[in-house]
């Protein structure tokens, strides 16, 4: 981190747009992100660098965020399902925990309240032996759709690993407010992601999905309200610049996206 700012910028794992992780730490390097974000365990079945298990890969990576100095900010991610079983975790915690992560971003799929916040809960404790952070992301998509169902998860949690995600492109769908965003405790939060996206949108599920995933924007060239959200945004609160879009990507390379989204930021932020 640059003695300008007292905030750390990540490389959101979906702003790589499909690189390597050897290639993600490189580019992180590359242009000022102090830290990076890989995702070991998919979000929907899609196909993965192998970092979960190929020995080799996880040895560049980390003799890559050696050679640059950027760390690994969080791990993706844990999906809690009505049959999840938090064993099954063990090897991909034990992975993360090599890299030296922070955090670890989990998402609900489960429609019942009672049992997500007992999964949840047990999830914080899991991960609090390994010193990890478990920092739920509420998408509108999922069970826990909003800030004011994730603040509620992570408050009854009651455990120091328990966190709220905020996603400036969930908020801006979901039906949340700045002022429960204002009123959110800074200590329930590690680190915040930030995106434009396209207004108006298509508020359909597969709508909201594919947007998030494919087709978000760089901050300043969609119609979210950033300035708004960027004014309740902690000082010092780590920033996760997380832009993937697969036509900018294929016109620019992931690499160009990925420095002109950190420049935006820093810029929308005041750093």
């Amino acid at each position: 981190m640059t003695a300008a700012t007292s905030r750390a910028y990540s490389l959101g794992y979906l702003t790589g747009n499909g690189v390597d992780p050897v290639t993600a730490v490189k580019i992180a390097a590359e242009h000022g992100y102090d830290m990076v974000s890989f995702r070991l365990l998919p979000a929907a079945g899609e196909p993965l660098h192998p970092l979960l298990d190929d020995d080799a890969l996880l040895a560049e990576v980390k003799a890559a965020m050696r050679d640059t100095g950027v760390t690994m900010a969080d791990a993706e991610m844990i999906r809690l399902k009505p049959d999840t079983r938090l064993d099954s975790f063990t090897p991909f915690l034990d992975r993360i925990a090599d890299l030296g992560a922070a955090h670890v971003l989990v998402a609900i799929d489960d429609t019942d309240p009672a049992r997500t916040q007992e999964s949840y809960t047990a999830l914080c404790h899991r991960l609090g032996e390994y010193r990890l952070t478990a920092d739920l992301e509420f998408m509108p998509w999922t069970g826990c759709k909003d800030l004011v169902s994730a603040r509620r998860l992570v408050e009854a949690a009651d455990h120091p690993s328990a966190a709220v995600l905020f996603d400036a492109l969930h908020f801006d769908r979901c039906g949340s407010t700045l002022q429960e965003f204002a009123e959110l405790p800074a200590s329930l939060m590690n680190y915040v992601q930030i995106c434009d996206g396209p207004v108006p949108f298509d508020p359909s599920d597969e709508g909201l999905i594919a947007v998030a995933r494919t087709a978000r924007m760089i901050p300043g060239e969609g119609g979210i309200d950033l300035a708004a959200i960027a004014a309740h945004v902690p000082p010092g609160m780590t920033v996760s610049v997380e832009v993937p879009n697969d036509d900018l990507a294929a016109r620019l390379g992931p690499s160009e996206v990925a420095r002109r989204s950190l420049e935006a930021t820093k810029r929308l932020l005041g750093d």
